[in-house]
């Protein structure tokens, strides 16, 4: 997944969950940020930060946040769309029938279904961006849509269906993902829940660039 441009900034602050301030060539600029998650620990005054311009009519800021430079030198994508994309890709190349996004079962939508007869597979996919020691968790922020698609998952398998979440991680050299329980242990339960019933647990991991990010693993 490869953005078509990318712009280097400085991050100033950020106002509320959607928007910044960053600082491009000493001029003050509010752009979008494309992840309504915390990001604590990565959006610090004076970090650097990457921008994309979709160039999309009616839009109210020119750039949107795409990645960032964490302290600890890591390059971390925190692009909230991205890990659906760059599944999409690693997927077209696993040798399926089928593969439809955005499927509907039960009350949910899961991110992909996918067919290679006589198997169906059920995936839902979650982007890692928080980092602690060398280790991926998830979430950085409570998630009750993700305890419920955890628990479609594991009525799928008791349908019939193979099923998995992936966790798309969003930075380099993260080989694992853990619930953050301190942050949500609802999604500590449910995942560990999914897990004995038969979903399985993917941690894929991305090579990241300004701008691009690749499943490599």
């Amino acid at each position: 997944m490869r953005y078509s441009n990318i712009t280097p900034a400085r991050f100033v602050r950020r106002p509320n969950r959607f928007i910044a301030e960053v600082e491009i060539d000493g001029r003050r600029e509010i752009v979008h940020v494309k992840n309504t998650g915390r990001c604590r620990e990565l959006l610090i005054e004076g970090c650097e930060v990457w921008l994309t311009a979709p160039d999309s009519p009616g839009r109210k800021t020119k750039y949107d946040l795409v990645a960032v430079r964490k302290s600890n030198g890591l390059l971390i994508n925190i692009d909230s769309q991205a890990p659906n994309k760059v599944v999409a890709e690693w997927l077209a190349g696993r040798g399926y029938d089928k593969i439809i996004p955005e499927y509907r079962y039960g009350d949910s939508r899961i991110d992909f279904y996918m067919e290679k007869y006589p198997e169906k597979y059920l995936m839902e996919v979650k982007g890692c961006t928080l980092e602690v020691d060398g280790i991926g968790y998830f979430p950085d922020a409570p998630t009750e849509r993700g305890v419920k698609h955890l628990r479609e998952l594991a009525k799928a398998v008791d349908d019939g269906y193979r099923a998995a979440v992936a966790f798309a991680i969003q930075m380099d050299g993260i080989k694992e993902v853990r619930a953050n329980v301190d942050m949500h242990a609802e999604f500590g339960v449910a995942l560990e829940e999914a897990r004995n019933a038969g979903v399985e647990v993917l941690f894929l991991e991305c090579h990241v660039e300004p701008d691009s990010l690749e499943v490599i693993g």
